[in-house]
């Protein structure tokens, strides 16, 4: 583990007293790995950082390549940020999301690597697997090839937005815990327990989600980012997204068309959009389609503006957006 001790910025005390007590609402990026004396563990985005702080506990310093607020696709690599890497005990990534992140870690020499996509399985939400070509009886999820942003959504090895199915998000954390364990196994029974925990707590979440969601009126919802494939699969919801559109461009005339037959169809209230993108994709097909919008979040990262401070706050608050736009009851 690396112990080598050098001077530690105000910014980098603030992070790990964060960590230490217990909530990690914005892990720093800019604290430096291998400085710490604990176990050092830089982690792709906010969904891995957050597995990462719960584990860890007061064992280990996190840091985040992906800074608050920005959107994690987005991510293009630092020549600092290649330095942290190096200097750290393990990274804790999602192989598919971040192409950066992927290679960067790739050619590091860092001795633990736990990819997130390794310890669940991935499916295919789109139309390479047969999902949204049409919509008929069964509704099926439309998970794009693009994100609003354009970048190309076709993930080789399925959809990585494993976290938003907090089953899956499960699997994922018993990995990391016995990750954790094997590289730092002085600690390894304080890893145990707290995995233990995280689990059971996301456990009581998709309990939530389940009884939340029994009784609605539709199982449509419409968003602007195709991230929700795994949660709509869990709870026996369609998601149908404006996927790839440019979030500064509106949708075609022919998506607006079948947007407004599905919504008569289905009952579809309301357009979704999230809060590390524009709004104004959804914002323009609600007001041709007559529908509301709201915020459903993929948890990419957590702002002043989530309407939550840590992943299961947002996730409640997803719930109770999509039992209003549901009609459950």
């Amino acid at each position: 583990m690396n112990v080598r001790r050098r001077h530690i910025s105000a910014l980098a005390l603030t992070a790990v007293a964060a960590l230490g007590a217990g909530t990690l609402t914005a892990c720093s990026s800019d604290a430096a790995a291998g400085d710490t004396g604990k176990f050092d563990v830089v982690a792709s985005f906010y969904p891995m950082a957050f597995l990462a702080e719960r584990i860890g506990g007061e064992h280990v310093h996190v840091t985040s390549l992906t800074q608050p607020g920005q959107e994690p696709h987005d991510l293009e690599i630092s020549a600092r940020q290649t330095a942290q890497l190096e200097e750290s005990d393990a990274a804790l990534f999602l192989k598919g999301l971040q192409p950066s992140v992927d290679e960067a870690i790739t050619q590091s020499p860092i001795a633990t690597k736990i990819d997130a996509a390794e310890l669940t399985a991935l499916e295919e939400h789109g139309p390479e697997a047969g999902h949204g070509e049409e919509h008929g009886d069964g509704h099926a999820d439309e998970h794009g090839h693009e994100d609003e942003h354009g970048h190309d959504h076709d993930h080789e090895g399925g959809d990585p937005h494993i976290w938003l199915d907090p089953v899956k998000y499960a699997e994922v954390a018993e990995g990391v815990g016995k990750a954790f364990q094997k590289a730092d196994p002085d600690h390894a029974a304080d890893y145990r327990k707290n995995t233990a925990t995280l689990v059971k707590d996301l456990k009581a979440l998709d309990d939530k989600f389940r009884t939340g969601l029994a009784n609605r009126e539709t199982d449509v919802f419409v968003t602007t980012h195709a991230a929700f494939g795994y949660l709509a699969e869990r709870y026996g919801l369609t998601e149908e997204a404006i996927s790839g559109l440019d979030p500064d461009t509106e949708p075609s005339g022919a998506r607006v068309k079948e947007l407004q037959k599905i919504a008569e169809e289905d009952g579809v209230t309301t357009v979704f959009y999230e809060t590390l993108v524009s709004d104004r994709t959804a914002k323009t097909l609600a007001g041709d389609t007559g529908l509301r919008t709201d915020v459903l979040d993929p948890v990419e990262g957590i702002t002043d503006h989530s309407r939550g401070e840590d992943y299961f706050q947002v996730m409640e608050a997803n719930l109770t957006a999509l039992r209003t736009a549901l009609g459950a009851r």
